[in-house]
């Protein structure tokens, strides 16, 4: 199964940009439908975006959408989050996450590994 280890996360302001680094483990990442999660303090994880296997295909909640860009270099085994013109209520711990089937089963909560988390503060 793949390991997962995020990156890229800190203290920023508002307007900022960060780009958050996902890395997996093993020969078998470009098998993995991989996605972003997020959780703010005391809320419930939610879901931010998810690639296809081939990076072709993405998908993003919309209060992301237009403001975070969501790739994928298999030949490096890394997933990257690009997120733009951050807010206040972007602050969460952000988890990487994989499937084995579908990134829009991903998107719905199939996942099979997920990462440990990389904290993104943004202030006002």
């Amino acid at each position: 199964q793949v390991q997962l280890v995020e990156s890229g996360g800190g203290l920023v302001q508002a307007g900022d940009s960060l780009r958050l680094s996902c890395a997996g483990s093993g020969p078998t990442f470009a098998s993995y439908a991989m996605g972003w999660f997020r959780q703010a303090p005391g809320k419930e994880r939610e879901f931010v975006s998810a690639i296809s296997r081939s990076g072709i295909m993405t998908y993003y909640a919309n209060s992301v959408k237009g403001r975070f860009t969501n790739s994928r270099d298999n030949a490096k085994n890394t997933v990257y989050l690009q997120m733009n013109s951050l807010r206040p209520e972007d602050t969460a711990v952000y988890y990487c996450a994989a499937s084995r089937t579908s990134y829009y089963n991903l998107r719905d909560g199939s996942v099979d590994a997920w990462g440990l988390g990389t904290l993104v503060t943004v202030s006002s």
